[in-house]
């Protein structure tokens, strides 16, 4: 395996976390001016996009580009990445005349004229997402994670200043929104591309064989029989939200739950997905070592430790925060992220380790997880649109994620061997750094304190406590890796 010096796991997190930050902190900082430039209808319509390309696009490798991580040798992988490509093109492919034929039911049954313009799209999107996460893959497996903090770089400026352009210039259409993410996914695929190209060419060139690929096909079949349908079932099940709001309520609704769900997430797409991907490559090899215990561990305690003071923070100032920051027609959304904001720190948590699966080759239990998900999903969603308030819906949907991520968490946990106590233990203990905070705040709100002063004391003290978090765990940080 390619192997560069020896960084320490919070080092290579850090190189893909600088890329991130970078990308979300320019999308929150143009935040206020896209929900200005752009209506909850135009976010809606880009949502229902981005939901049909995230489920078509999933398949586009059949699962194999998670198997590139799995080989000893890479000249293995290399036919793998070659497998996982070349799947790439026969999909995207075979998914324009998919995109055809479903056209009239995918338009009626969401109710959206408008998004049949956009459909054509869908093939070209899912070709650019494949062969990214096909490098993305390769390059995990070559340690060489700064390449992907350029690629994500690339991706936020360019869709960004698109949408920013259409905006300024009176296009502010969802069309807009839609054309910028195509934009930007397909340059930050040329550019991963030509990085690893350069780099790795030579041994891909004379490394990848027919035969080869042929080879990986057979050796790695539980992945598209096992983990290809727990995606499909996973991605479903995560656009779901998008989809049921639209058929039962409207697309503003639907508009709502993007932003919020853009903000809600953001934990996850600072930090959780690049520990997932460094925790990947280093599960993969503690499996081996026998050390997968305390890598789960350590990993899922970096995990809450990060992520449950600001996301209980903005649990409780979640409406205020969209009042100021993106005007009044956006306070709902603000309101959603509220309900969803426990949730999404289970969701944190728990789905960064869920590569255990994977590595231990329990493809059919992760399968049946994700089918429970999709099930808790569609009834709560399905009983909250049956009864007309789209808070209930997602409160619904909310406390069934809380139960199945919790569950899931602790599943990784036993399958690591390790106590499902230690679970709740490493929760419970942070939780209790939370509760000064959580005073002070509740003390606020029945002052009926201004907005302003409760964001201002709000992010005063989640700063408090990072300086904290910083100063009391530096030894922790480096042990994290040892």
């Amino acid at each position: 395996m390619i192997l560069p010096k020896k960084n320490s796991f919070s080092k290579d997190v850090l190189k893909l976390v600088s890329g991130t930050v970078f990308a979300q902190a320019l999308s929150i900082i143009v935040s206020p001016l896209l929900t200005r430039f752009y209506s909850p209808e135009n976010f809606g319509l880009s949502a229902l996009f981005s939901s049909i390309t995230t489920i078509v696009a999933v398949g586009s490798c059949l699962r194999y580009e998670l198997s590139i991580m799995l080989p000893d040798n890479d000249e293995e992988a290399a036919n793998l990445l070659g497998l996982s490509l070349g799947l790439v093109i026969l999909t995207s492919t075979l998914s324009v005349p998919l995109i055809w034929f479903t056209k009239p039911l995918i338009v009626g049954w969401l109710s959206s004229e408008e998004l049949g313009l956009y459909l054509g799209l869908v093939p070209l999107t899912v070709f650019f997402s494949g062969v990214f996460m096909a490098l993305n893959y390769w390059n995990s497996r070559t340690k060489h994670f700064g390449r992907l903090s350029i690629a994500r770089i690339v991706t936020s400026v360019t869709t960004v200043g698109t949408q920013l352009s259409g905006g300024y210039m009176g296009y502010r259409t969802g069309g807009v929104l839609i054309g910028a993410g195509v934009v930007g996914s397909a340059l930050s695929s040329l550019v991963l591309g030509q990085q690893i190209w350069r780099d790795d060419g030579f041994k891909l060139r004379h490394s990848i064989s027919m035969g080869g690929m042929i080879s990986g096909l057979k050796r790695h079949y539980r992945f598209p029989l096992y983990d290809l349908s727990a995606s499909l079932f996973n991605n479903i099940s995560w656009q779901l939200p998008a989809f049921l709001l639209s058929a039962f309520f409207s697309m503003t609704t639907v508009g709502y739950y993007a932003l919020g769900f853009r903000i809600i997430s953001l934990p996850m797409n600072l930090i959780g997905q690049s520990i997932s991907q460094v925790f990947f490559q280093r599960a993969s090899v503690a499996q081996h070592d026998c050390t997968l215990a305390r890598t789960v561990e350590n990993t899922f305690n970096y995990l809450v430790k990060f992520s449950l003071f600001p996301i209980l923070m903005l649990t409780l100032i979640g409406g205020n925060l969209f009042l100021v920051f993106f005007g009044n027609q956006w306070y709902e959304a603000g309101v959603y992220v509220q309900i969803l904001g426990v949730w999404s720190f289970f969701w944190f948590i728990s789905s960064p380790l869920s590569t255990v699966f994977t590595i231990l080759e329990k493809q059919k239990k992760l399968f049946w997880i994700q089918l429970l998900i999709f099930t808790s999903r569609l009834l709560s969603l399905s009983l909250g649109g049956y009864m007309g308030d789209a808070r209930v819906a997602l409160s619904l949907f909310s406390i069934s994620g809380i139960m199945v991520y919790g569950y899931l968490g602790i599943l990784v946990f036993e399958l690591s061997g390790i106590s499902h106590k230690k679970f709740f233990t490493i929760i419970f203990k942070n939780l209790f750094l939370f509760v000064p905070s959580g005073i002070i705040m509740s003390i606020l709100y029945i002052a009926k304190a201004d907005d302003w002063l409760l964001l201002c004391f709000s992010f005063g003290l989640t700063f408090m406590y990072y300086c904290w978090l910083l100063w009391e765990n530096k030894n922790y940080f480096i042990s994290i890796n040892q």
